[in-house]
């Protein structure tokens, strides 16, 4: 299976070649049951396009066309870099969503167990400068925003976002997990 093949269409906005090398090696990385799962193990949580077979990779493919999208907005104002960050982020936030080894639900601390499945890759931490791979890292850990709390203990177990990437991230996650909102992955993304 060609992992980054997946995400083809979205990674080609990745225009800083080192942030565009370090997330294709950050998908060849993530389990191969990831490319294979439903973005909602209870199918509660997540819009039509996500479900089923292969629903998590439309899910996390969904969240960078959001951020294509809203990064046309004067409102939002990211360097290159910035944007750069934000994609390679989102499209590894969901890399072990059901656990380092898959599990038969969501694991609600799936973006630490990313980041630290991260961590402890050296072609990984040693292909990008610390402060890039820390940014990634931090809006992976903070992409679920308030929904951060154990779902038995009601223990906050993930941070919530506080910077203006981290939040943009937690944004697109968001808006793609809406169930009122449809993505059309036929259509072109905008150039402008």
């Amino acid at each position: 299976m060609d992992k980054v093949k997946e995400f083809e269409k979205e990674l080609a906005y990745i225009k800083n070649p080192t942030i565009k090398q370090f997330a294709e090696k950050a998908i060849e990385d993530m389990p191969d049951y990831i490319f294979s799962i439903s973005s909602s193990s209870t199918n509660k949580y997540h819009p039509a396009y996500a479900l089923g077979e292969g629903g998590l990779i439309r899910h996390m493919r969904a969240t960078i066309r959001i951020a294509i999208e809203l990064f046309r907005m004067e409102m939002f104002a990211f360097t290159n870099d910035e944007k750069d960050l934000i994609l390679a982020s989102l499209a590894i936030h969901d890399g072990r969503k059901s656990g380092a080894i898959k599990q038969n639900f969501t694991v609600v601390d799936h973006p630490l167990i990313q980041t630290f499945a991260m961590k402890q890759n050296y072609e990984l931490t040693s292909s990008l400068q610390d402060d890039y791979f820390t940014i990634i890292c931090e809006n992976i850990d903070t992409h679920m925003g308030q929904w951060n709390r154990d779902y038995k203990t009601k223990e906050e177990i993930l941070p919530k976002p506080k910077t203006k990437l981290q939040k943009f991230v937690h944004l697109c996650d968001y808006l793609a997990s809406r169930k009122c909102l449809e993505m059309n992955f036929d259509v072109e993304l905008s150039k402008e």
